[in-house]
């Protein structure tokens, strides 16, 4: 894989984990939480979850594979798979809540629907641009 395509990866990687993480504090701040109750861990258990999704989809996505919709669901079921494997992980080292599994699927895969439009418009874009030069 090339460097530029390693590049991009941390690139989406870093833009995404600080949106979501300034929304997290914005969040808590406006309900009057003042400190992230879960701690350190919450933010390293983000920032893993967040690699986990953003890698496959970036990695999964360039895959010869037509339709589009194919490569989005290629990318998905392992990565959201993934994900739970470490939200099961993470339960050996603290009690998790009971809605962590339902918590972690809407969060994952609203994130990952985003992606999908993002890049979907974007392959659009790239083909529409194509077809001009031609």
């Amino acid at each position: 894989m090339s460097k530029n395509k390693w590049i991009s990866i941390l690139s989406v990687y870093s833009v995404i984990y600080t949106a979501v993480t300034l929304l997290n504090s914005v969040l808590y701040l406006g309900n009057g939480i003042y400190e992230d109750p879960s701690g350190n861990w919450h933010e390293l258990d983000r920032a893993i979850i967040l690699l986990i999704g953003v890698a496959v989809f970036m990695l999964c996505t360039e895959l010869p594979l037509k339709p589009l919709i194919l490569r989005y669901v290629i990318a998905y079921v392992p990565s959201q798979l993934l994900a739970f494997g470490y939200v099961w992980f993470s339960g050996l080292r603290e009690e998790l809540a009971k809605s962590a599994y339902r918590d972690i699927w809407i969060n994952f895969t609203s994130l990952f629907v985003l992606l999908c439009i993002i890049n979907t418009i974007s392959s659009m874009r790239k083909e529409k641009r194509k077809r001009a030069i031609e």
